[in-house]
C-alpha cells in the first residue's frame, strides 16, 4: 500500500505546524476516545516533543508518558498498533541487552531481570508518542 492510500495519515495539504489543524485531525481519527484524549494531552504539552509537560497534572503526564499495555506485551502490543518499526527496534535492543548481560554474566556478574524491565519501561514512556506521530502526524520513526 503507496503512502496515498494510507486511511491513517494526515490529509494531504494540511498544515501540521498549526496546533487548531492537529486538533482536528485528532478529532477526525478512528481510534479510540481515550487514545483522543492522550493526543490532545500531548497537543496541550506543546507537540511530539513534550515542551510543555510540566503544565499538565501527574495523572495526566503519567496518560501521555507510560503505556501500561507496551511494558505488559511489548512487541506484540507495537505490532497491533502498527509501530513495526519501533517493535524492530525493541527486538534489536532485547537481543542487544541479553548479548551484553550474558558476557556480564558469563564474568561473575549477577544482574538479574532488572535491565529487562527497564528496557520495557523505557519503550512503555515512548509508546503514546509514537502512536500520536503515527496517526496525526502521519510519520512512523524507528526510535
Amino acid at each position: 500500500m503507496n503512502q496515498s492510500e494510507n486511511p491513517y495519515r494526515a490529509p494531504q495539504g494540511t498544515d501540521l505546524t498549526d496546533s487548531a489543524n492537529r486538533m482536528r485531525i485528532i478529532e477526525q481519527l478512528d481510534v479510540a476516545e481515550s487514545w483522543k484524549k492522550r493526543f490532545r494531552l500531548i497537543e496541550k504539552a506543546g507537540g511530539e516533543k513534550l515542551p510543555r509537560i510540566k503544565e499538565l497534572s501527574f495523572g495526566e503526564r503519567m496518560s501521555v508518558g507510560f503505556n501500561v499495555w507496551t511494558m505488559l506485551f511489548g512487541v506484540i502490543y507495537l505490532l497491533i498498533k502498527g509501530m513495526w518499526k519501533l517493535a524492530l527496534s525493541y527486538v534489536a535492543a532485547a537481543v542487544l541487552l541479553s548479548l551484553a548481560v550474558s558476557a556480564l554474566e558469563a564474568s561473575g556478574w549477577k544482574t538479574g531481570n532488572a535491565l529487562f524491565f527497564g528496557l520495557a519501561a523505557g519503550f512503555a514512556a515512548i509508546t503514546n508518542r509514537h502512536y500520536y506521530k503515527k496517526m496525526v502526524l502521519g510519520r512512523s520513526d524507528w526510535l
